[in-house]
């Protein structure tokens, strides 16, 4: 199955990715965050093993965390879980699944000899996970430290706050509506903004170079 899904793996990737990001736009808020966003991240996760299923280490590392995961989803479903141990858990299962992947997504792009469609998809992929890691930077922080960040809006989950925070500084948008008012938080939306500008001067530029190589060499053939 692995080896049949493993030439589509970065497109498997992104569409779960999308999911997690616009799903509460079709879905309602409450219920997509109780029950459909654990199920996408799981989802999110068996991407992730397909995409590093030729790193046999690192991939029974992903499955690891992927059956930790479905425990957790299923401790809370039925209501057995502790809160505040689960919590903590998750957040860092997650926080060490997309650290692994993107360095992966990151690899494996550098590595293309050709950009094809699912480069593209890699590309996006790997841009997408850094604002994802960004989030959890962000959301440990307001866990461990509260009211780290002002400006969050009441009536909306502190998930969807932080999330939107962590793509806005990502893009370096910076709307301003969400602050960053802890020294530690001041050094996350650093970082996250690094993070973005360097993907985008090194990893993006490389990709595109490629392609306008590749497209030199196909011109002069023709």
């Amino acid at each position: 199955m692995l080896k049949r899904l493993y030439p589509y793996r970065f497109e498997v990737f992104f569409f779960s990715q999308i999911a997690i990001l616009f799903g509460s736009l079709i879905v309602p808020s409450i219920v997509f965050e109780t029950y459909l966003s654990p199920v996408l991240f799981l989802i999110n996760l068996f991407a992730g093993i397909v995409l590093l299923s030729k790193q046999k280490k690192t991939m029974w590392f992903l499955v690891a965390l992927l059956v930790l995961s479905a425990v957790l989803l299923g401790s809370e479903l039925i209501e057995t879980a502790n809160e505040n141990l689960v919590g903590p858990i998750k957040m860092l299962t997650y926080f060490l699944f997309y650290i692994v992947v993107t360095v992966e997504i990151i690899k494996q792009v550098w590595q293309a000899k050709k950009v094809s469609k699912n480069v593209i998809f890699g590309l996006v992929s790997g841009y997408i996970s850094l604002g994802l890691i960004g989030f959890f930077i962000c959301l440990s922080i307001e866990m461990v430290y509260p009211n780290s960040f002002s400006g969050l809006i009441d009536g909306i989950s502190i998930t969807e706050n932080l999330m939107y925070y962590s793509y806005i500084t990502l893009l370096t948008i910076g709307y301003g509506d969400i602050l960053p008012v802890s020294a530690l938080a001041h050094k996350a939306a650093i970082l996250i903004g690094l993070m973005g500008q360097i993907y985008l001067v090194v990893i993006t530029a490389i990709v595109v170079g490629k392609y306008i190589n590749q497209l030199s060499i196909k011109n002069d053939k023709n």
